[in-house]
């Protein structure tokens, strides 16, 4: 549960915006996404390497963005 501290001279739509910041720091979301399907170990590290390597070749220049 997120607990937003707000003074009470605080401006409602301030508070709101808190609360979504840190509702996305957060990642609850990302992880209700997660658990909706299963994905095998296997393929999450697969998935993990193929992105280390995505990674590692744009650090090196082969891949522009």
């Amino acid at each position: 549960m997120l607990i937003i501290d707000s003074k009470d001279c605080e401006n409602i739509d301030k508070a709101l915006k808190k609360y979504k910041k840190k509702f996305e720091k957060s990642k609850t979301l990302l992880q209700l996404r997660e658990r909706q399907h299963f994905t095998k170990p296997s393929v999450k590290s697969r998935m993990q390497r193929l992105k280390a390597i995505y990674k590692q070749q744009i650090a090196s220049g082969k891949i522009e963005l």
